[in-house]
């Protein structure tokens, strides 16, 4: 299966992006922005946050999981419309379910090959625990339907592919472009793959996974989750260097995973490989929301309780059993986060772990940050070998270039780090990183 799983601190190590991809962070965007834009972008946050829960709970009272995601998807653009216009409701997640659940009775009442189960759709409502509450009352959304959703997607009658595709849709949010993005894959291909998982879970009972059932599952609910976090950290697109929504409700959702699954080392791996990462986030992009590379960051504004919290799972994980790629992750970024100063990074450790990373998983992001590392240790010459050897594997990719730029820079060879940092600059349909890389070309003299 063809997937872009970026490598937490491969842009950090390379010095040409941000200090990791994997975080989402509490940064910001940078800038000032007031009066409506910060209503679309509390609204953006709210309709993020709410979206799995709204579809949890609806596909637990009616089923009809792809109607049910097509109700939520009217019902969140008609928040979209009405919300920074007439004020958020007092209850968001109660207004959404409401609205979807008013248009999937609609749906189904209009479908003319259920036109038999009319009278049963005419009576659906939502439950008492589906609507807002009254004034005064203080409900808290249900984690639950939402972790149900979660392993729903990921259920084992479909092919891992389509698991990926699914949840990303449906929990993570992420539209179809930029889950095609993440796997290297056309986006009609994509949209293909997702409708087809969507008619496969059509029927399936919305109930939690059994031990046995859930362990199946947890593989590729931890990728999702991965990439979820991913896109936050550094989203793929877009004038925003990250999506602090995305990155959050990765972290909230993995610490669900951990309390069902408290003794398994590739759930603690990843929340401390998320948390590790996070906790770089206030210092990686400045006023004007432009990227700020690892080595170039104010390291005092780093988050040292998520550090800290983030060093300790590390150190948990490791105990829990053999090496894995989470793991090994969360020991890399721990590893730069204990650095005080960049000179200070222990870089022959960290070749080590990426040397253990892609015995276990040589996928393309991860031998990319072992090209950084081998960079690090033995020259730029012997990590532009490296990478020379990854063209064929990631052929056209931004970051491949622009680890390269950064290298060739480092090696004195400035017409070439020119030419590579505006082919990455090309490359990446994120504005922060194309607007980075150029300010690396133009300032390149000889």
């Amino acid at each position: 299966m063809s997937r872009s799983r970026t490598n937490p601190d491969t842009e950090a190590e390379a010095d040409t992006a941000t200090d990791a991809p994997a975080d989402g962070g509490t940064g910001g965007t940078g800038g000032g922005v007031s009066g409506v834009g910060v209503v679309v972008v509390v609204v953006e946050e709210l309709l993020r946050l709410h979206a799995p829960q709204v579809l949890g709970a609806l596909v637990r009272r009616y089923g009809h999981f792809d109607q049910a995601e097509d109700s939520v998807q009217e019902a969140l653009i008609a928040a979209a419309r009405q919300w920074p216009a007439e004020g958020v409701p007092a209850n968001p997640r109660g207004w959404l379910i409401r609205v979807a659940a008013r248009r999937l009775v609609d749906l189904l009442r209009a479908d003319e090959a259920r036109r038999r189960r009319e009278e049963t759709a005419a009576n659906l409502a939502p439950r008492d625990d589906h609507t807002a509450p009254a004034p005064g009352e203080d409900r808290a959304p249900s984690d639950d339907d939402t972790l149900t959703l979660l392993f729903l997607c990921c259920h084992p009658g479909l092919a891992p592919a389509a698991q990926i595709a699914l949840t990303l849709r449906a929990v993570g949010g992420l539209t179809t472009a930029e889950i095609a993005r993440a796997h290297l894959v056309p986006e009609a291909t994509m949209a293909q793959r997702i409708s087809r998982a969507k008619q496969k879970v059509r029927g399936v009972p919305f109930v939690p996974p059994g031990p046995g059932d859930r362990d199946k599952r947890l593989a590729v609910v931890l990728e999702v989750l991965y990439l979820i976090f991913n896109e936050g950290y550094t989203a793929s697109s877009g004038d925003r260097l990250h999506r602090a929504d995305l990155a959050r409700e990765a972290i909230r959702l993995t610490r669900r995973v951990r309390l069902l699954l408290p003794r398994e080392g590739a759930v603690t791996g990843l929340l401390a490989l998320m948390l590790l990462t996070e906790a770089r986030g206030p210092a990686r992009s400045g006023p004007d929301g432009e990227l700020i590379p690892l080595d170039e960051q104010d390291r005092t504004r780093w988050d040292r309780t998520a550090i800290a919290e983030g060093t300790a799972l590390v150190e948990e994980a490791l105990g829990q059993g053999p090496a894995g790629v989470y793991q090994l992750q969360a020991a890399v970024a721990a590893l730069h986060d204990e650095a005080g100063r960049p000179e200070e990074t222990d870089w022959p450790q960290i070749l080590a772990l990426y040397d253990l990373l892609v015995a276990i998983a040589p996928e393309p992001m991860a031998e990319l940050g072992r090209t950084v590392a081998v960079a690090r240790v033995r020259g730029p010459e012997a990590g532009l070998a490296e990478a020379d050897r990854l063209a064929d594997r990631l052929p056209g990719h931004h970051r491949l270039d622009a680890v390269r730029a950064h290298l060739l820079e480092e090696a004195g060879r400035p017409a070439e780090a020119r030419a590579a940092y505006e082919r990455a600059a090309e490359a990446t349909l994120s504005g922060p990183e194309a607007d980075y890389l150029r300010r690396r070309a133009a300032r390149i003299v000889g």
